[in-house]
């Protein structure tokens, strides 16, 4: 892609959008991303070499989110957290989890009925991101 796509991808963000630095890499990310949640790439900006990516935009369920390798040498190094989840909020729950955790998710929490009424469970990826899918409950 070129600079004027991701230009063009940027411009019409709004609102919280989560950047992630991942271990290992982010161009396999990207990929599994692809898999696991039917992301699709917006843009792709690599290093000057060609081996990493500077940033990465893809969008799952109808939000965007950026993804990056991380850059030691620049000060960026890799720092796991689990101080925070990516929530998935669909109608197919059961769809989204299976095919997640067929493309290589860990179950950490299984999908189940939760004592607020949605179906919710907590899985984390092969890059250390940890992922929520909640299946709202229906009104009655």
């Amino acid at each position: 892609m070129n600079t004027q796509t991701q230009t063009n991808a940027a411009a019409g963000l709004r609102g919280v959008v989560p950047a992630l630095s991942v271990d290992k890499s982010a161009m396999e990310a990207a990929e599994f991303y692809k898999r696991a949640f039917g992301a699709r790439e917006l843009s792709r900006f690599p290093s000057d070499d060609g081996k990493r990516l500077m940033n990465c935009q893809l969008e799952i369920n109808g939000s965007v989110i950026m993804i990056s390798d991380c850059f030691p040498e620049r000060g960026f190094p890799f720092q796991p957290s689990r101080s925070f989840s990516l929530t998935l909020i669909v109608d197919d729950g059961d769809a989204w989890w299976s095919r997640a955790v067929e493309a290589g998710c860990e179950v950490e929490m299984p999908f189940q009925r939760m004592f607020w009424g949605d179906r919710w469970g907590v899985m984390k990826d092969p890059f250390g991101v940890r992922w929520a899918v909640d299946e709202p409950a229906k009104a009655a």
